[in-house]
């Protein structure tokens, strides 16, 4: 089921994550929801656009959901189903504390004063969590979290029509703000904040420094045409993971991730890399015979999915690394007998998951690190979502004796002229104990 491809057929195909019809919709959306060109969105433009486009029944105007369906959401689940959201909430969070940690305030020596940054939350966080097909508890967990542990004083999450569980993910991650509805709508509202009604009924939304979260087309559109005017994560495109596995594998459970992957969507990808043309035919087998035990709609997905899913054959271990690398997916595991080695020589990928027991939907579902994954080969140069896109890293620095800082001083002048910025070089000599300014001069 998976396409045989050669290493040499096999090139990175770098697509622009944004669809043309859904970035025209996103633009006049987003249009709607502030008339004459109003800084916040407006109430009734935004339940305008959200009974229209299927957010909100006619009649209902709770755009926001209370604090307390949220809980009675939590208080009515399962008792095992509460135990395994609290669960991966507290893994979620102990990972992103710890990344937290990992950063701190720092002052060095300068010529006649110090230098430094000091690292600080945004002010208010935007989290996005799909609806669509299958609610995702999991996403809201993934971001709110992170906002609340990287210290964002406010976190307001938007998800279309959101189910029981994602709205008691919503009461455990202690988002402030949850507005039941999604697309392009959810994104405007949360990059320019909305208006409180007259009647004080809903309470303001103030505008978010960050939006972050996956979402679909419209949405990434939408974060497209707010990336500047906000901070966004990234514009993600279709899911992908990529398994190098090699005569050790199981092959059985190498079909079941590749499988895990294609449910996601029409247009996910799964893709092996083996330097074992049997593991290969093996895996092939197994993908047949377990994608058509799935119940629907989760197959027909999954088997639309695999029809651009492929499989490489490489003359060695070397090689499968070198296709990885330069794919650069954005899930990669490794099932090799030697998986630490060879996920150590990896370079270029969104998270890494080394060995057989470590199944990529563990960190779908909360070991820790983040979900949120670059896709479509961007994890040659970034990352995924982590409590590093909620904080600023500021630099500052200070004089206290100037005679110090001549030398300094000196080179600003001189290095000022050579660029050709004569204000840059006098407003130097204006701290030059040594010189008297040009401006002076000059007068």
């Amino acid at each position: 089921m998976l396409t045989r491809r050669t290493p040499d057929e096999v090139t990175l195909e770098i697509k622009d994550p944004v669809d043309p019809t859904a970035l025209s919709q996103a633009k006049s959306i987003l249009s709607e929801l502030r008339p004459s060109d109003s800084p916040v969105v407006c109430p009734s433009a935004l339940l305008s656009v959200a009974r229209r486009l299927g957010d909100l029944p006619e009649g209902n105007d709770d755009y926001i959901v209370s604090s307390e369906k949220c809980k009675e959401a939590f208080d009515g689940l399962k008792e095992e189903d509460r135990k395994s959201l609290l669960n991966i909430y507290g893994r979620v969070k102990a990972f992103a504390e710890a990344q937290r940690k990992s950063v701190v305030d720092v002052e060095v020596d300068i010529p006649g004063g110090k230098a430094g940054h000091s690292v600080s939350p945004c002010r208010a966080a935007g989290c996005y969590a799909p609806g669509g097909r299958y609610p995702l508890p999991s996403s809201v967990l993934m971001t709110v979290v992170t906002a609340r542990s990287a210290g964002c004083p406010h976190v307001v999450l938007a998800s279309p029509r959101p189910a029981p569980i994602t709205l008691a993910a919503a009461h455990v991650a202690g988002a402030d703000i949850v507005l039941g509805i999604g697309g392009a709508q959810a994104i405007g509202c949360m990059a320019y904040g909305i208006s409180g009604s007259d009647d004080g009924v809903r309470p303001p939304v103030p505008p978010c420094d960050v939006i972050v979260g996956p979402g679909n087309k419209w949405v990434t559109a939408a974060k497209s045409l707010v990336n500047g005017h906000c901070g966004i994560d990234m514009l993600a495109g279709p899911s992908e993971v990529l398994v190098i596995a090699d005569g050790t594998a199981n092959a059985e459970i190498v079909a079941a991730d590749l499988i895990a992957q294609a449910e996601h969507d029409v247009v996910a990808r799964a893709i092996l890399v083996s330097d074992d043309a049997g593991v290969i035919d093996e895996v092939n087998r197994q993908v047949e015979r377990q994608v058509g035990c799935l119940p629907e709609p989760n197959r027909s997905t999954a088997m639309e999915a695999l029809k651009q899913s492929f499989s490489i054959l490489c003359k060695d271990m070397e090689e499968c690394i070198a296709m990885s690398d330069k794919l650069a997916p954005e899930h990669l595991e490794i099932q090799t007998a030697d998986a630490e080695e060879v996920g150590r020589k990896c370079a270029n990928y969104g998270g890494l998951f080394i060995g057989t027991h470590a199944a990529e939907v563990l960190g779908d579902y909360g070991a820790g690190p983040n979900h949120t994954l670059p896709t479509g080969g961007t994890g040659r140069y970034t990352g995924g979502l982590s409590v590093f896109n909620f904080l600023r890293i500021r630099t500052w620095m200070r004089i206290d004796r100037e005679e110090e800082a001549q030398d300094m001083v000196e080179d600003s002048v001189r290095m000022a002229r050579l660029e050709g910025l004569e204000g840059h070089a006098r407003a130097a000599e204006a701290r030059s104990l040594r010189v008297e300014p040009a401006y002076r001069k000059s007068s």
